[in-house]
């Protein structure tokens, strides 16, 4: 019989596998104000630099036809003139923060000055993205016709209405039925931003790219 100090037994277990964290991707965001800020300006200086030419034009005698050519010249100048002072006017508007963003809570409008709003997904049926056609028209040339994105989504109950009344003058807008539309503006290149959102957050949901008719709208 040995006496002393027993060697300990060793126990072949292997170490419990560390559960690595959750991946959570990061937000998709849009930032719908800044492209809407830098497209007004380049329209409005555009229209601007038009209007200008055919009023001084007009000023000048460099019009050929006559007093009424120089008058439609002139007049023709003043509405041009008009609309690119609009960006000016409507600027508090058209500067104001505005972005759409795709996370794991949900979908959400952030507008700080304007009407912000969340719809989480759990309440949401279903998400989808309406354009219009783009039809094309003869004007000296083959002119595409500007694409009107919006997003349009569909509560997943009937509740959904009552407890989302900041969603409320979204609510059936333009032909959307059952459902709220979010006008986007005239950036196409919006609509792959958005399916990569839907497909990384929420791809049952996604119900794909409807043609519509045309509407003009930027909330």
């Amino acid at each position: 019989m040995t006496y002393g100090p027993q060697q300990p037994q060793q126990f072949n277990v292997p170490y419990p596998q560390q559960q690595s964290p959750a991946f959570t991707p990061p937000p998709v965001v849009i930032d719908v104000g800044t492209d809407a800020k830098v497209k007004a300006l380049i329209g409005g200086s555009v229209a601007g630099v038009i209007g200008l030419f055919a009023i001084v034009s007009a000023l000048t005698g460099q019009v050929t036809g006559g007093g009424g050519a120089t008058v439609v010249a002139g007049l023709f100048g003043l509405v041009f003139l008009t609309i690119g002072a609009l960006p000016i006017i409507t600027w508090r508007k058209l500067s104001r923060p505005r972005k759409l963003v795709f996370d794991g809570y949900g979908v959400r409008w952030d507008d700080p000055q304007g009407k912000p709003w969340s719809a989480p997904w759990a309440e949401l049926a279903g998400v989808g993205i309406s354009r219009t056609q783009q039809r094309r028209v003869k004007l000296a040339d083959y002119i595409m016709r500007k694409v009107m994105v919006r997003l349009d989504l569909f509560p997943a109950d009937p509740g959904f209405r009552a407890r989302h009344p900041e969603l409320e003058h979204l609510w059936e807008f333009h032909t959307v039925k059952n459902g709220y539309r979010l006008p986007l503006g005239s950036n196409p290149k919006y609509i792959p931003v958005i399916e990569q959102a839907m497909r990384q957050y929420r791809p049952a949901a996604y119900l794909g790219i409807r043609d519509e008719g045309f509407m003009v709208g930027l909330v």
